[in-house]
């Protein structure tokens, strides 16, 4: 019997930071590879409609709140009467997603990787309808990112500009006078704190206790802190009940979490952000053997193949953070493992960013994570208040924290908040890859003046024994 032959070595289904970076990667090592994309530009979620545009927003914002504020005088820059053009800024956050998602488009040529246009859906195991053509693969990498999950009795009308989710949040047509964000997660502070430094007043209704579910408890008391210091209003341990809109308003009731007297609050804008679920839906995995966790997530092995041989899923679509970089690096390491080479991910070592101002950054442990895993801790923290250039900039909020076992003094965790954090969480990571000890951190010599000098007094702080506080 003949072997069977395919269109395609490698088919890829979705192109956002894990799909397109498995398509190139498998197609560098020599197999012919497409990529199915129902979008009008690559790049997926991440360039389109979240990550980059809302750092583009974030930028903006935040050049303008320094400006509007006077806190330039100081530097001796005296600026006149500062007006918003939200039109320019809307047009610029539109450049820069065009310039990157193009990138990814000449990216796909250079490498020859055959762009696939139209949603896909399987047949069988190595055969995928796109739009209105079937081609057939050896191997299919899912990659199909996620999508903002509802809320249950919640409608989002993007185009409406009232009740909104992340998508509409980035392309809201004014500064609205009062918004309310539903959950106070990742995503919603960061578009939040967007449209508050751009003057709109912020109210966030969080259900848990704190804000940032997930991060270490001193991060999330310290940023609550700041949050509230900036002008924006939390409201934790309260549900939202019900959304209605009347006219150009809406009206969000709430409720206590654990129960009580429900109240309403009035809002121009309600951005609804609770997490996000698996683009699963619609990829018919029943023709291709797969089945769903009850989050519509699809299992693997660590190879990164699922229960089908031959098929396999990165990103979002399973278990594990929901993180561009986390799928980046799963696409370079399954497209190794497709070739016959060696992919692999260390999924304890994956940083998280809040891109809030000052961010917020994490990775490893948290300290009630590793109490929960049994370690005995040394803890060391340095606040930049201590920190020559942070003094200088005027950037002093914030602290590292180092979280390392008591007995080894392995870095079990490490924790930022400063204006770079986003930055400077590359070196601890970095460091706990290589299993580094605070000792190592201590020992290393880091250029002064800089914000990265406060890494260095975190890990000496380890041993009660910092420099410069």
């Amino acid at each position: 019997m003949a072997e069977q032959t395919f269109d395609y070595d490698v088919l890829v289904i979705g192109s956002g930071p894990g799909g397109y970076v498995a398509a190139i990667r498998a197609a560098q090592l020599g197999l012919k590879t497409a990529c199915a994309e129902s979008r009008d530009t690559l790049g997926g979620t991440c360039l389109n409609v979240g990550c980059i545009p809302s750092k583009a927003l974030l930028h903006a914002s935040e050049y303008f709140e320094e400006a509007a504020s006077g806190s330039l005088e100081k530097f001796g820059v005296k600026v006149g009467k500062t007006e918003l053009d939200l039109d320019q800024m809307m047009a610029e956050k539109t450049k820069a997603v065009g310039e990157l998602t193009g990138g990814i488009e000449y990216l796909f040529k250079k490498n020859k990787v055959t762009w696939l246009k139209g949603r896909a859906a399987f047949e069988d195991a190595h055969s995928i309808k796109v739009g209105d053509e079937t081609v057939t693969a050896q191997s299919v990498i899912i990659a199909t990112g996620s999508s903002v999950m509802p809320l249950p009795g919640v409608e989002v009308d993007n185009d409406g500009g009232i009740v909104v989710d992340s998508t509409g949040a980035l392309s809201l047509p004014k500064v609205p006078e009062h918004m309310v964000l539903i959950g106070g997660g990742v995503i919603g502070l960061e578009l939040g704190s967007v449209w508050r430094r751009l003057g709109a007043k912020v109210t966030c209704v969080e259900f848990l206790d704190q804000i940032l579910p997930g991060m270490d408890g001193d991060i999330r008391k310290e940023g609550a802190k700041l949050f509230k210091k900036q002008g924006i209003d939390f409201r934790t341990g309260t549900k939202v009940t019900g959304v209605t809109v009347e006219g150009k308003k809406a009206i969000v009731t709430v409720e206590p979490a654990k129960g009580g007297d429900s109240e309403t609050i009035e809002a121009d804008a309600v951005l609804v952000c609770i997490g996000r679920k698996p683009n699963t839906d619609g990829l018919n995995l029943e023709a291709a053997g797969l089945k769903t966790t009850e989050r519509g997530l699809i299992e693997v092995d660590e190879r990164f193949e699922t229960a089908v041989d031959d098929v396999y899923a990165i990103g979002d679509v399973v278990p594990g953070l929901m993180l561009a970089h986390r799928a980046e690096d799963e696409g370079i390491a399954v497209a190794d493992n497709i070739a016959g080479g060696t992919g692999i991910v260390n999924h304890a070592i994956i940083p998280s960013v809040v891109y809030t101002h000052p961010e917020m950054a994490g990775v490893g442990m948290t300290e009630e994570e590793a109490k929960k895993a049994g370690h005995e801790l040394a803890i060391g923290k340095f606040p930049f208040m201590g920190n020559s250039r942070a003094k200088t900039n005027r950037e002093t909020d914030g602290f590292v924290k180092i979280i390392a076992d008591k007995e080894t003094d392995r870095v079990l965790g490490v924790h930022i908040i400063s204006v770079l954090a986003g930055t400077l969480i590359a070196q601890a990571a970095q460091a706990m890859e290589f299993g580094a000890t605070s000792e190592d951190i201590a020992l290393t010599c880091h250029a002064h003046p800089t914000h990265a000098e406060a890494m260095k007094e975190a890990a000496m702080a380890v041993r009660g024994k910092p420099i410069h506080i």
